[in-house]
């Protein structure tokens, strides 16, 4: 088995989160690299881009959030073997992620900025974004987004729909998602109700 580290920072949420749910649903070992807030001006030094997160494969680094939880999804057997059915997850992550890039800019801006940012968002591709991978759930069977079992296609909605339940991203409802999209909440609910998911957060003591 090859020595991997993720370097993340150091909170339950985020690009790499679907990955460290995914080594531990796996019971792969892995070095949990996290570090605080603080330390990014000089983390991001050591990296491709100035981004984070990243994967030492090796020693060797790897870049890119949804490249490493792939990769994360199949040492675990949590990405299909099936073409299509890969497609299908790989669709699934990639919407996510393009959801996620439209928010980032706001964590950059303060005040009314900030608020009209992403009330835009909220009233325009958020809705948009959570209708569709509702839709898509629901065209699946309900339970899972593709392969009819656990694949990191949930575990990547999962943390994002957590996130946005949170209450903790200003000027975004907390209840956002169960107006639009209910669905999306029974799937996180039932995520999170996992024996390795329930264990993966009682070890940090986390909620």
């Amino acid at each position: 088995m090859a020595q991997l580290k993720l370097t993340y920072f150091d909170f339950h949420g985020g690009r790499a989160e679907p990955a460290r749910l995914a080594m531990h649903i796996g019971g792969i070992a892995f070095e949990d690299h996290r570090f605080a807030f603080s330390e990014f001006p000089e983390v991001r030094k050591a990296t491709p881009f100035g981004q984070v997160p990243t994967l030492h494969v090796d020693g060797t680094v790897v870049t890119q959030c949804d490249a490493i939880t792939r990769y994360m999804g199949k040492l675990a057997g949590l990405y299909p073997a099936d073409a299509y059915q890969a497609l299908l997850c790989d669709e699934v992550m990639y919407v996510v992620e393009e959801s996620t890039v439209r928010l980032g800019p706001s964590f950059r801006m303060t005040g009314e900025a900030q608020k009209e940012a992403r009330l835009a968002l909220v009233n325009g591709s958020m809705p948009m974004y959570l209708g569709w991978l509702q839709s898509q759930l629901m065209a699946h069977g309900g339970e899972y987004f593709s392969d009819n079992r656990l694949t990191v296609a949930d575990l990547k909605v999962f943390v994002d729909v957590r996130a946005l339940n949170s209450g903790r991203l200003d000027h975004v409802p907390a209840d956002l998602v169960e107006r639009v999209a209910p669905a999306l909440n029974a799937h996180m609910r039932r995520i999170a109700n996992m024996p390795a998911v329930l264990q993966y957060y009682a070890k940090f003591g986390a909620k």
